[in-house]
């Protein structure tokens, strides 16, 4: 294992290129994050913490300030010792309850393009508690806006500081080397990339871990908190495997910066969207994620549908044209709080988009693995319900998009699907849902077995695109899904139709909710299993039950609890290519079918 005092001292001493990552992504922030107002004096619209852009601020973190009028323009970057003054801009902390205001220290000022964002360092002594922020430019102070100081509050950095992507992390090559984690091996923007590799260490870049002593406005000399005497207990999870990391902490020669290194495990993982959460004392942070080879000799990452060749033009800066049209035919078997109303729904929607590399694991994921066949896995979580950062894709128009089925399907003539505002499209093929009068219900059709086809007359940003999948014998549920499930007992589920090589996906979950306000916590836990229809059943296994949590029907009717049960089944998806108006063709799309019923049982 290489020793953490190298690995530190080697970050402390290439900290301009880590600054230069932080620096970068906020100021893309800038460009995409900030709400523009007008007015003459400065005015604050939105406080939010520096890597998820959420509200709640921790003790010792950096968070910006975003409204108008707030500074001059241009780009000023202060040094150390950072100031509470800069070119008469300061931001001040004043308890709600009434008090002494403290100052924050100033990181930066940006004033372009009509966006106008400040960011600055909390000190750690501020208590925790509710505060009303104001910025001063030359003696003209803004409206107080409410702002609640937390202990500690995790947020990963994303490259594209959208707080949902690829997450900024470095490679520990060697002392003279960190590579910025990304899809191939190279370089892009002045700096080396290259994909994780398993058994690798990793810096994992962050702030909100919890405040400190010794001054929030000098170059931190690195704070442990795993040795710090806190308490803290911190686990990395990468691909739902927790790993124990070197450090995790203060970043050495930084301020209000966190930085976490780890080992990769040998069987960790791989792909380029490995899922990524860090958690501190069992609140977890916002979901990133990071691009990991599968072996130490692969020059890219493995994502399902792309070459070598595409992944390293992604990381040259190439966007990623995806689609997806869904046909989803499903039976709610109600079993709370009124047993028996049951109802079907049968829709499709769809539509394109464009992504950036940064946003890959926002792409569905079409291609189906038949290595899961037989698995099952498990996903827990524990933490405080806040905002997750959203990813939001370029929507690209298709034009007139309509749906045709096979002969009795009631739709041979074509059902036209809408064109929504956001410019995803869809249609409801059948409602029957309890509680809806029947003068209400939707019968545009119903969904049998045959081929369906999806026709696209082309738009302003995707072309004409025809493509087709065929449903074979309807997939059924033997009976209905249990109203009450033993978490103590395995459970067998069975069914009748579907082609012998569909995948069935069974799913559960189960939640809990306690507190309310920002101090509410959420538990939850999912469990998702593979099989082929061709078996004809699948039993879930105690050791996965067992992990559910206890579920009444009294917490499902209060609203603090929640649970589900699934089982759905179609044939694998049709990949298609259609054009681009702008030239190219669209990169991943896929037409898929699916069948399966849902209820919403009692885990006991």
């Amino acid at each position: 294992m290489r020793n953490e005092n190298t690995i530190n001292q080697t970050v402390a001493a290439r900290k301009v290129s880590a600054i230069a990552l932080f620096l970068g992504a906020t100021a893309l922030a800038v460009t995409v994050n900030a709400t523009t107002t007008t007015g003459s004096g400065p005015s604050i619209t939105a406080v939010e913490d520096a890597a998820t852009y959420t509200a709640g601020i921790a003790e010792g973190s950096i968070f910006v300030v975003k409204g108008t009028g707030m500074s001059a323009s241009g780009l000023t970057e202060t040094s150390f010792p950072l100031p509470t003054i800069q070119d008469g801009v300061s931001i001040a902390f004043t308890p709600s309850a009434g008090g002494a205001s403290t100052n924050a220290y100033i990181v930066y000022l940006y004033n372009e393009g009509g966006v106008n964002q400040l960011a600055a360092v909390l000190p750690s002594t501020l208590p925790v508690g509710s505060y009303n922020v104001t910025v001063t430019n030359n003696n003209t102070v803004s409206k107080p806006f409410a702002v609640t100081v937390v202990k500690s509050k995790i947020g990963l950095i994303t490259q594209d500081s959208s707080g949902a992507g690829l997450a900024v992390i470095q490679n520990f090559i060697s002392g003279s080397e960190l590579d910025v984690d990304r899809f191939s091996v190279g370089s892009a923007n002045g700096v080396t990339i290259s994909p994780a590799r398993p058994g690798q260490t990793l810096i994992l870049w962050a702030t909100g871990m919890g405040p400190v002593t010794g001054g929030d406005n000098v170059a931190s000399p690195g704070v442990n908190f795993l040795t710090n005497g806190s308490g803290d207990t911190i686990q990395v999870i990468v691909g739902g495997m927790n790993i124990t990391p070197l450090y995790a902490g203060r970043a050495p020669g930084l301020a209000g910066a966190d930085q976490i290194n780890f080992v990769l495990p040998s069987n960790v993982s791989t792909g380029c969207t490995v899922t990524l959460q860090v958690s501190v004392n069992g609140a977890l942070s916002n979901p990133v994620f990071l691009a990991i080879a599968p072996d130490q000799t692969s020059q890219t990452c493995v994502y399902p549908g792309l070459t070598s060749a595409q992944l390293q033009a992604i990381d040259q800066g190439a966007t990623l044209a995806a689609g997806a049209f869904e046909i989803n035919q499903t039976t709610s078997e109600v079993t709370l709080p009124v047993a028996g109303n049951n109802g079907v729904l049968a829709t499709i929607v769809g539509g394109f988009q464009q992504y950036t590399g940064f946003q890959l694991n926002s792409i569905p994921s079409y291609q189906v693995t038949t290595t899961a066949n037989g698995a099952c896995t498990v996903v827990s979580s524990t933490g405080s319900a806040a905002p997750t950062p959203s990813v939001q894709p370029v929507i690209l128009d298709a034009g007139a998009v309509t749906l045709t089925g096979p002969s009795g399907s009631g739709m041979t003539g074509g059902l036209a699907l809408s064109e929504f505002s956001n410019l995803s499209y869809g249609a409801t093929i059948s409602m029957m849902l309890p509680g809806v009068p029947a003068g209400l219900e939707t019968n545009n059709g119903t969904v049998v077995p045959g081929t369906y086809t999806l026709k696209g007359a082309g738009g302003k940003g995707v072309g004409p695109f025809t493509v087709s999948s065929t449903l074979g014998p309807l997939f059924t549920p033997s009976g209905e899904l249990p109203s009450n499930v033993s978490r103590s007992q395995p459970l067998t589920l069975s069914w009748t139709g579907g082609n012998s090589s569909d995948v069935v996906t069974i799913e559960g979950t189960t939640g809990t909710i306690t507190g309310t306000g920002a101090s509410t916590t959420e538990t939850a836990t999912l469990f998702i299993c593979y099989t082929t229809a061709g078996n004809g059943s699948f039993t879930i296994p105690t050791s996965v039950l067992s992990q559910m949590q206890s579920i009444t029907a009294a917490q499902i009717t209060a609203g603090m609890g929640t649970s589900s049960l699934s089982i759905s089944s179609g044939p694998n998806p049709v990949l298609f290519s259609p054009s681009l108006v702008s030239g190219g063709t669209i990169t991943l799309a896929a037409f898929y079918i699916a069948i399966g019923a849902s209820s919403t049982p009692i885990y006991q």
